[in-house]
Formats: C-alpha cells, structure tokens, sequence
C-alpha cells in the first residue's frame, strides 16, 4: 500500500512507526508535494532522553523502474533555520538524481526542523537522536515506496556545515555502511581533537579509515581569511585530516578558492567524485557488502597544493598528503581548487518526452551527470522561440535552471519545465523540440 504527503494539511499516520499527525511550523510548512516518484515521512519533536527533540522531515526520490536499489545518497543540510528549510527541496535535485540514477540509488534530502538559536548539536551530532530516526525513516520510507531494502543498502553521505559534522559522524559510526563522505565546511571532533565548544567526540575506529573522505571547504574559512566567523573550519579541518590520513585514511581536503562558507561550485567535483566513489565501493552481484578500494590507481596531492601526482611519482610523505581515488578526479580536483570551473566535454541528455496541448508545452529531463541543467531551449518548427533558464541568478555559484540556495539545493517554488507560446495558431498545429543546455554550455540532440 502506498501513501503520500502533501503540503502541511495532508498528515501520514503509521502508529506502528511511531509517526503522529501533527502539522509542521513555519519555516517549514511549506514544501514540494510528494507524489511517486517521490516519498516522504514525517517524525515529531520527542522529549524522551536521547530522541531527536526536533521534528523531521525526509523526503526521498526513488529512481522509476529501479526494480531493487543499490544505496541511498543522502543530501544533508546545515545549521540555522535557512539551511534546514532549504533540505525541503533537496530530493527534486535534477543534477544529485543523475547521481542516484546512474547508480541505482535513492537519493534522500532530511529537513531537521531546527528553531534558528537552538543548539544545532542536538541533530548534527547523529547521537541526540538524528542517527534513529534517520534508519526510522528507511524503514518507513521503504515501506511506502515498495524499497523495503532501504534499510539495508549502503550510503553515500554529502553534508554542508553542521550536515559535515553529522555525515562524518555518521561514517565514523557505521563504516561498514558508507560508501563515501562529502564534507563541505564542517567536520566532527575526533577524541585526538583539542576540545571545541563542548562538542563529544567520536572515537576513530580502524574500519572508518577504508571509508573515503572529502573534506571540503572555502578558503576564507580560514586559509587565506583568518579573521572571518568561519576561519576556525580550517584548523579543524587540518586536524581531522591528520589524524586519519596518518593512519592510511582514504581523505583528501579540496579548498574552495573563491567562497567562504556558502556552497559555491562544489557540486562540480563533489558529484564526480561520489560517483566514482560509488563505482568502487557497490556491489555488482546484488549483495550490499561494501568492496574495499584498490589503492595502487591512487593519486597524490600536497594538502594545501594545486596538483596531483600518481603513486609512483609523489615524492612526499603519502600519509601527510591528500588521497584520490583516481586520475580522473585527481584532474577535476586541480581544476576546482585553481578556479572552480570544472570542465565537462560531454553534452546532456537529450529530453525525454514533450507534451502538447493547447499552447502549453511540457517536457521532462534529466540532469547532466557533469555539469546539471542551466536552461532550455524551446524550438516550433524548428525555429527558436524561447530559451527557458539561464538567467536564474546564482550568488553562490553557476547559474542553474533550479535556481540553488545556501546549502546546495533548488529554489523553492520548484521549476518547472513548461513553456505557454502565445504566438502559436491553434488551428494550424506545430512542432515542437526542447533542447537542454548545461551549466558548461554543452546542449543535448
């Protein structure tokens, strides 16, 4: 049986899960419905000891005809009010479901109902409680979705900020499950850490050190910025970096050069290299055990440098030095800690279906597995009549056709692909074609 959510006025009951029927709060009664292909389960604020004392919202999105999924990729938001709503609109990502679809996976975005000057720990730390009810969450998502193997199948954990600190945690305590780490501007404390803020640390088992890690973050959080609110990320990023790449640790730090703690362009490379990552790491005969990483393809970088070497040529201290999992992201990642611009020499899709009626054109299309989707061009009779997209603004990086918050997820309301020609004759039927542009520039056929 299948049950959906929609808005704030539609509530989903399992009183054997544990879910109840009350409404969200503002900022966070307003979101995407969720129809199939997409799912979503709701958990109110608990006062029991060591329960999440927020409400939660996750929404996922199951790639259609998946018959039975590999993992799930988890799109984790930050602190603060603003970050937390946008995790509304993260599973509606075009460009993270060409992640999930090329390998099979889910691709799940949690929105933790955070007042704006409540302790963030008590969710970015997976310990309070945000660890149950995130595998509460699989279970009942797998139940609604016809997945029940969601709570089975590994992970793959992307997290901005105080989502850093819960995805890093996350991998620390389940290493058997997690197939990567993106941690963008946000780590955990490790028990080797100097104290910071009260924060309890997480103890470095030797199974974490065959997870791989990115730890990433702008460079005025303080590399070339040390006055900035956020400069203390890059102490504490030198410090996790080094106590797992000393014990052979599958970690490298990739240094924004343009941003501070906003986004920017990392989905550039951090998408890139999950795939790679999970191209690794999944299972190809069904199973959901994790495969080790083959070592002898790595790459090698200085921590704080600009280019990569292979195993053979690095002359430095390996264990002192950033890992790369391969050649061809060891390359993307010199292009993105030089200026961000990630190339791509691949077009998109093509779209994959338009419909017509009236002067009403929709379409649907996939991301650029690359590069994402920046805009669309409209053609009626194989003349261009409009190009929809593309002049979205973006302060915090490449224009793209959904537009992009702080935390790396679409503008709300949703995009939608649609185009109404006001100059079409209804009496003399035209032809139509959509051509996809990505964020490089490439258009599809």
């Amino acid at each position: 049986m299948q049950m959906q959510l929609r808005g704030c006025i539609f509530v989903l009951m399992l009183m054997c899960c544990g879910l109840t029927a009350m409404g969200q709060q503002a900022p966070y009664d307003v979101f995407p419905d969720a129809n199939p292909p997409y799912y979503r389960v709701r958990y109110e604020p608990s006062t029991e000891a060591g329960k999440l004392i927020f409400g939660v919202n996750y929404t996922i999105w199951i790639p259609p005809d998946v018959s039975k999924l590999r993992g799930v990729i988890v799109h984790q938001h930050g602190c603060g009010e603003g970050s937390c709503k946008s995790g509304l609109t993260g599973a509606y990502d075009l460009h993270w479901q060409a992640l999930a679809l090329k390998h099979s996976c889910a691709l799940l975005s949690p929105a933790y109902e955070q007042p704006e000057k409540a302790d963030c720990q008590m969710w970015c730390d997976p310990r309070n409680g945000s660890d149950g009810a995130f595998q509460s969450a699989l279970r009942d998502l797998g139940k609604l979705s016809g997945h029940p193997e969601l709570v089975e199948v590994p992970w793959a954990l992307w997290g901005h900020s105080g989502g850093g600190h819960w995805c890093g945690g996350m991998a620390l305590m389940y290493p058997e499950r997690v197939a990567a780490a993106w941690l963008r501007s946000g780590v955990p404390l490790l028990e080797a850490d100097e104290k910071r803020g009260g924060i309890k640390a997480h103890m470095l088992r030797d199974e974490a050190l065959q997870v791989p890690i990115m730890c990433n973050l702008g460079t005025k959080e303080g590399v070339s910025d040390t006055t900035s609110r956020f400069s203390g990320v890059w102490p504490a990023n030198q410090v996790f970096f080094n106590a797992i790449r000393s014990k052979g640790g599958l970690v490298a730090v990739a240094i924004d050069p343009l941003t501070s703690h906003e986004c920017g362009n990392q989905r550039y490379l951090a998408i890139p290299w999950l795939d790679a990552c999970l191209t690794a790491r999944l299972a190809t005969d069904g199973s959901v055990a994790l495969k080790k990483i083959a070592l002898s393809g790595a790459y090698y970088s200085d921590l704080t440098g600009s280019f990569t070497k292979s195993d053979e040529e690095f002359a430095g201290d390996k264990l002192q030095a950033s890992w790369h999992i391969d050649e061809r992201t060891a390359k993307l990642w010199e292009q993105y800690v030089k200026d961000t611009n990630v190339i791509d020499t691949t077009p998109p899709p093509k779209v994959k279906m338009v419909e017509v009626k009236g002067n009403e054109i929709r379409w649907q299309a996939e991301g650029d597995l690359e590069s994402g989707l920046a805009a669309f061009e409209i053609y009626r009779d194989d003349k261009l009549v409009a190009t929809i997209g593309g002049d979205v603004k973006n302060p915090f990086g490449r224009s793209v056709f959904q537009g992009l918050q702080y935390s790396d997820t679409p503008q709300q309301p949703l995009q939608e692909m649609v185009y109404v020609d006001k100059k079409t004759d209804e009496k003399t039927p035209s032809k139509y074609k959509i051509v996809s542009i990505n964020t490089v520039g490439l258009k599809s056929e």
